[in-house]
């Protein structure tokens, strides 16, 4: 019944916009056969509010997936590059944490895993807040960085990679079924940081899916059965996400038109050196404020995605 008045309001929504752009087509004929400018630009302006209306309820349709309005689960690994793309991978960390505390929403950092002289290694992070997920899942890829390394004694250019994934959250029991004979679960000592409780206890937990060979750790709170909790909900996630992609790729290579997000294929690039740039290669929007998307202004870039997904079947 939620779902069928959700769907009512929608429509009375686009039915009154429709009606509302008739009287205003009707308005300025007839403005126009009298001769009234004043009446002209009145209707122009409603126009302009009426066109900004739309690309809202556009990006809306872009938001009407069954998994869009749930939490996410989002999880960036560093690629070949060694402490470069280790350090990237950190700053891309940052950019999501500061992207989510721009829109209000709540970030708890599950699992990471430091770099050896710097950045991460890859890290799990869990973003609450209503369409978390049909906001990120614009972000799924590979992220490729240019710029002159800091780690380099010659300070020469070096080229990063990140793989970023993004899952939706499982809501109910029934979505995923776990059987206790399909896991093996190991404890372990926190590597990270966390205080002596945390090095000194087996607080980590590894959980392995042996069917799909699917592994999962978290190890950032103080408490195993915590750990044992988050890793679990990671685990269901990656499950439905794995459904979810065998769907799709079905779906898209009826069409021609499937690409997976594996490396190779890198959805975004961030120059820089020699010049500035942040360049989305599926939409091809782009802007020189590199420092600004690398604190969290990812609006246009994510904008720009959902539009191109309005008329496709959602994720």
């Amino acid at each position: 019944m939620r779902r069928l008045a959700e769907l009512r309001e929608q429509v009375e929504t686009w039915r009154g916009l429709d009606s509302h752009l008739h009287e205003l087509a009707e308005l300025l004929a007839l403005a126009e056969s009298d001769g009234d400018t004043d009446m002209v630009e009145e209707v122009l302006r409603e126009l302009e509010v009426l066109a900004r209306r739309l690309d809202e309820l556009e990006l809306s349709l872009a938001l009407s997936g069954p998994y869009d309005r749930r939490d996410a689960i989002l999880a960036i690994h560093a690629g070949a590059g060694g402490t470069d793309s280790q350090d990237w991978a950190e700053m891309l960390l940052r950019m999501y944490l500061r992207w989510a505390e721009r829109r209000g929403y709540e970030t708890h950092v599950l699992d990471i895993s430091p770099g050896e002289e710097a950045g991460i290694k890859s890290a799990t992070v869990e973003i609450s807040g209503p369409y978390a997920y049909g906001w990120l899942k614009a972000e799924k890829g590979v992220h490729r960085l240019v710029r002159l390394s800091p780690f380099d004694a010659a300070h020469a250019r070096h080229t990063s990679f990140a793989m970023v994934e993004v899952l939706p959250e499982v809501e109910t029991p029934t979505e995923i079924d776990l059987r206790p004979e399909e896991l093996r679960i190991d404890t372990f000592r926190a590597s990270g940081h966390g205080g002596q409780h945390v090095q000194k206890n087996a607080t980590a937990v590894r959980i392995v899916h042996l069917p799909t060979g699917i592994t999962v750790s978290c190890q950032n709170e103080r408490s195993l059965a915590r750990n044992k909790e988050f890793a679990l909900k990671v685990l269901k996630a990656r499950l439905l996400e794995l459904e979810l992609e065998k769907r799709q790729e079905e779906q898209a290579r009826l069409k021609g038109e499937y690409v997976p997000a594996e490396w190779g294929h890198q959805v975004r690039s961030y120059v820089l050196h020699p010049y500035k740039l942040v360049k989305d290669h599926r939409t091809g929007y782009e802007t020189s404020d590199a420092e600004g998307v690398l604190d969290g202004d990812l609006e246009d870039f994510l904008r720009a995605y959902l539009r191109t997904q309005v008329g496709r079947k959602a994720s």
